[in-house]
């Protein structure tokens, strides 16, 4: 049987395993454009869970963290990979609701939703990936004799079978198999499983190693805040505790009798420890038996005490006064667009043409479903058009229109040239069916150049690439690279027209210079046909040293 306590510990260990791997999972990217990889998407994503996780007491059921979880995940879920490791965990929510406990046949069927789910949100699901290591590991456990076996070795197997499949995705895909390697979202969904057997097997939490000072990847101890939920309901003790003990080292004890003795005299008990302190909370009725006992195990600090029905009146008065802030919905806004973008230059491009929200990210940095989420709130329409503007954020996108009361649609924009061509083609007469229309049949219309560096070594799709080269993306595919910025824009320009091409528009990033900019916008116009309008605009953007827009 696993209980809630194992779940959460379990997860918690799963964040750990895929943040200490999440380098090693990245590299196994064969597309070489710097991007928000895989690894640390999923890393990402997987802190969201744990970041909740490390606040909750020990005596929720399967069902509760499994809520928990999939709440989380949902909201932090970052790149496809993420949203895609999120919609496993709901689907696995779904499998474990109102159970106390699991068992081996709740994991098969809790395990089976969690991949109908994920199959679910792609479209077009390709077998090779992240979804065929989970769907075959799965059937497979479902399909097995588990009669005699306990939910440990269920788990154990599971996960045998995930990484027997991983190892065969360079047979599904023939791009993994001529870059030797096999899929990367595969491997971070093993990386998962395999944290979260360390705990089903009895070995405890993966511990997150080397110093990393990202808070979004690690929580430190000491940075952990306990977040209480009133239901409104009987208060049985009174007093919110918490503290944090510094060890005495000469006569160091184990935190677990400290988290015992807080269990006897309430509830909702936490006490997390790392080689310095325990970082407790209880609620309980008499707070001084709680510093008294924990004196014990050393110097006391940070110590807060509330009363917790003056909270709960509080944070109600305080819910109200939030709900009086929010943006209401205006009948005269019949519109608004929600752009995710980075650069000064290119966030005015898209505030320019009516953009109400612009969501900071891109390449690098993939904002989560819930930035998106948080201006989708804050716009005052009832109708909402996205435009994520990158391949790996519409499914974050799409993900947030499960969270919101307002009418959302999102426009697979796929590049920053795609998003602008389409809020030009907005018309505030027609409909949002007919916008949508428009605007979709508008991004078919526009030719995007984008000019990077490769990350990596690679041989890709027919080019061998090396780190470093400029690479020359037409459409989001590699066309060619080159050593020379100003060779590389005017080859890549002449790609992209067409016969009927009328505009180009050339958008400088932040590594390029003014001059270097004009450089380049006088060498492609002497190569333009003179029936072709030219124009340059330093958009900031990073990864980038330069984006083609041409329609």
């Amino acid at each position: 049987m696993i209980n809630g306590k194992l779940l959460r510990d379990a997860i918690i260990s799963g964040a750990n395993n895929i943040y200490n791997e999440r380098q090693r999972v990245d590299a196994l990217n064969v597309f070489p454009v710097p991007d928000g990889d895989t690894g640390t998407n999923m890393s990402m994503t997987m802190n969201a869970a744990k970041t909740e996780l490390l606040t909750l007491p020990d005596n929720l059921t399967v069902a509760e963290v499994a809520h928990k979880t999939s709440s989380a995940l949902l909201r932090g879920a970052r790149g496809n990979s993420g949203v895609i490791t999120s919609l496993l965990f709901r689907g696995f929510s779904k499998g474990l609701k109102d159970k106390e406990t699991a068992t081996v046949e709740d994991l098969k069927y809790a395990l089976s939703l969690g991949v109908a789910a994920a199959y679910k949100a792609v479209m077009k699901p390709t077998e090779g990936t992240m979804l065929t290591v989970a769907r075959i590991a799965s059937e497979n456990l479902t399909n097995a004799d588990t009669s005699n076996m306990s939910t440990t070795e269920a788990w154990n197997f599971m996960l045998e079978q995930a990484e027997k499949t991983l190892a065969e995705t360079p047979e599904m895909l023939p791009v993994l198999k001529k870059a030797g390697v096999v899929d990367a979202g595969g491997a971070g969904i093993c990386c998962i499983y395999k944290g979260m057997q360390s705990v089903f097997n009895g070995n405890g939490i993966i511990a997150v190693e080397g110093n990393d000072t990202t808070a979004t990847q690690n929580v430190k101890v000491e940075d952990i805040e306990f977040i209480d939920e009133f239901d409104g309901g009987e208060i049985v003790f009174g007093y919110c505790t918490e503290f944090i003990v510094l060890k005495d080292k000469e006569h160091e004890k184990d935190p677990l009798l400290l988290r015992a003795y807080l269990e006897s005299i309430g509830d909702s008990v936490v006490a997390v420890d790392d080689d310095d302190i325990i970082k407790c909370h209880v609620h309980t009725n008499d707070p001084g038996l709680a510093l008294q006992e924990a004196l014990k195990f050393g110097m006391l600090t940070k110590m807060k005490i509330e009363n917790m029905r003056e909270q709960f009146a509080d944070r109600q008065k305080q819910k109200k006064a939030e709900s009086l802030k929010q943006v209401p919905v205006d009948p005269d806004v019949p519109f608004s667009f929600v752009a995710v973008a980075a650069g000064s230059g290119v966030e005015n491009l898209f505030t320019d043409l009516g953009a109400t929200h612009i969501v900071s990210g891109g390449q690098t940095m993939n904002p989560s479903t819930s930035d998106i989420l948080t201006a989708i709130e804050a716009c005052p329409s009832q109708n909402v058009f996205v435009l994520p503007n990158n391949k790996n954020i519409i499914m974050s996108s799409e993900q947030a229109i499960k969270l919101t009361t307002r009418n959302v649609v999102v426009i697979p924009t796929r590049t920053i040239p795609q998003g602008l061509s389409a809020m030009l083609n907005f018309d505030p007469d027609a409909d949002m069916d007919t916008n949508t229309i428009n605007m979709k049949n508008a991004i078919d219309n526009v030719g995007t150049g984008q000019i990077t560096f490769a990350a990596r070594d690679s041989d890709y799709d027919g080019h061998k690439i090396k780190k470093g080269e400029l690479l020359a993306l037409e459409n989001g595919k590699v066309s060619f690279t080159e050593t020379d910025l100003v060779k590389c824009a005017v080859k890549l320009t002449k790609a992209l027209l067409k016969k009927d091409s009328s505009f180009v528009t050339l958008i400088y990033g932040e590594d390029v210079t003014d001059e270097q900019a004009a450089e380049i916008e006088s060498a492609i116009n002497e190569k333009l046909p003179s029936n072709i309008d030219c124009s340059l605009v330093n958009g900031g953007q990073p990864v980038y040293y330069l984006t083609i827009s041409v329609e």
